[in-house]
């Protein structure tokens, strides 16, 4: 935090999680300038494929733009940081299309397996959990995104997706661009797809 001059804890937090590139990078802000790039943490788990959750028991990560809801001190995978899944965003999609289990309990938690979680390991989830429960959850953003549109667009094998999945894609597109790309630069991000 002194190195990016960011006093402890920070104001806000924005967790970046790529499915793609597996990885989650922690961007955080003191309130009055603009978000700063942090960290990077590999994903050690996952499970899915590319393309957004739909339903319950698909084992997707969902995608999207979402807040933290709660910490989990015991989580059965060391620790967990409940995402707000499904906001409503999904609620609205998923009324549209007539899908009404969306499925729920989506975790960035310890251990290294998942089911529709980031599994990040546990040195990895007890740093975000002090950082969430230091920082206040209200004050944490998630994005969550197949790729980082801000280095490459969807890969050309990309599973089907719903029309309004477009629609998506803009949303979060829009709120990566708002930050730097530092994370771009640093040596632990993933380099771009060739």
């Amino acid at each position: 935090f002194r190195e990016i001059a960011v006093a402890y804890p920070p104001k806000n937090i924005i967790l970046v999680g790529f499915k793609l590139e597996r990885t989650l990078g922690v961007w955080v802000s003191d309130g009055s300038a603009e978000p700063q790039y942090l960290k990077t943490y590999p994903i050690l788990g996952t499970s899915g494929t590319l393309g957004t959750k739909l339903a319950e028991g698909d084992e997707q990560i969902p995608e999207g733009l979402y807040r933290i809801e709660s910490l989990n001190p015991n989580s059965l995978y060391h620790l967990a940081l409940r995402v707000g899944y499904p906001n409503g965003f999904d609620k609205a999609k998923g009324a549209q299309d007539g899908r009404a289990n969306l499925g729920c309990d989506i975790m960035i938690h310890g251990k290294n397996v998942s089911i529709g979680c980031l599994a990040m390991g546990d040195d990895a989830a007890e740093d975000l959990f002090v950082l969430g429960a230091e920082t206040g959850i209200e004050n944490i953003a998630v994005i969550l995104s197949p790729v980082d549109f801000r280095v490459r667009g969807l890969p050309s094998n990309m599973p089907a997706t719903p029309a309004w999945t477009s629609e998506l894609y803009a949303d979060i597109q829009t709120e990566l661009m708002k930050l730097t790309r530092q994370q771009i630069a640093r040596p632990n991000a993933v380099p771009p797809l060739r």
